[in-house]
């Protein structure tokens, strides 16, 4: 699917910002120039009127090689008079010219019918602000690089991983996820106590995808029920955010069991990662709550699909949040 429709609307504005910019700063540009040089207005009119009297001598006919040699060298010889007197006040002809942003396809996003570099670019930034406003943390900070696994102690039950240990399996199993993401890529399912990494790790997974140019969408477990409540209920039976939601190349559920537990919600619940998974659609949700009390909260149903279909990943160890103000203090 790639970036959503609301991506792709909101960078080509961006793009048609640009070109208009540069348009009004030429038009800026060339009427200061031409205040300052009065004889620059004749020397392009003649420019123009050499190219419209080519244009006539090849519809005419005749001796059409003689004539436009003529007006190749008569346009070469304006050119260099309006080289000059622009020089005369530290100007050259680019002056007189557009400036675009990207001058390789002019702030059109495509060259030759293929997209440009600036275009996929700012589809990256747009879709990576987006997300960023959704967020509860900073992407700038949610990144593979700032995830620390010190603040895990690499101590205790013998039968049983250190939380430093488990972590570092989770770690490298989200880092890999990221790097191979693909249309066949499985959902997780991250489970653990507040403060345990699973909100980063999912958006640094989600900063990796969208710089492949995948479309992702995150969202809280209660906002994004709430959203899908009002359009179910609304009277247009408008259901993009439902079809958005079950189609686009990445879910992030995050905050899963935090939502108020009423029939709509469970319902919507089970009809958004049932949809996805028949989609093969791939979707991270966070959790809180431990499987036993998942199962007491939804149907046997969802909790197979979660289970079952799904990397499950357990995170554990003590509140990062509460030992980074620790270790400030």
């Amino acid at each position: 699917m790639g970036y959503g429709k609301d991506i792709y609307e909101k960078a080509n504005e961006q793009l048609a910002i640009r070109r208009h910019r540069a348009f009004t700063d030429a038009e800026a540009r060339r009427e200061r120039i031409t205040k300052e040089l009065p004889g620059v207005d004749e020397l392009e009119k003649r420019l123009r009127q050499s190219g419209v009297s080519a244009a006539k001598a090849v519809f005419a006919g005749g001796d059409t090689k003689t004539v436009l040699e003529g007006l190749r060298d008569e346009n070469l010889k304006t050119q260099e008079e309006l080289r000059q007197l622009l020089a005369t006040k530290g100007y050259t002809p680019e002056d007189l010219e557009e400036r675009y942003f990207c001058p390789e396809c002019r702030d059109k996003g495509y060259v030759e019918g293929k997209m440009c570099g600036c275009l996929k670019k700012l589809l990256r930034d747009t879709a990576y602000g987006e997300l960023n406003s959704r967020s509860p943390l900073p992407l700038e900070s949610s990144s593979f690089q700032s995830f620390d696994l010190s603040y895990y102690k690499d101590s205790g039950a013998s039968d049983s991983p250190t939380p430093y240990r488990q972590m570092e399996r989770v770690y490298n199993f989200c880092k890999k996820y990221a790097e191979e993401f693909g249309a066949g890529s499985r959902s997780i399912l991250m489970e653990g106590a507040t403060g345990l990494g699973k909100t980063h790790l999912s958006l640094a997974i989600a900063r990796e995808v969208i710089g492949k140019g995948f479309g992702v969408i995150y969202g809280s477990a209660p906002d994004l029920l709430s959203v899908l409540e009002k359009e179910n209920f609304s009277y247009t039976h408008d259901h993009e955010m439902t079809d958005r939601l079950e189609q686009c190349d990445l879910l992030i559920l995050d905050d899963l069991g935090t939502e108020y537990p009423k029939p709509f919600n469970k319902t919507a619940v089970y009809n958004l990662v049932n949809a996805r998974l028949v989609r093969e659609k791939p979707t991270i949700i966070n959790t809180n709550l431990t499987l036993g009390e998942m199962k007491k909260n939804y149907s046997d149903r969802l909790v197979s699909r979660l289970v079952g279909d799904n990397h499950y990943m357990t995170f554990f160890g003590d509140d990062i949040r509460i030992l980074r103000k620790k270790r400030r203090s």
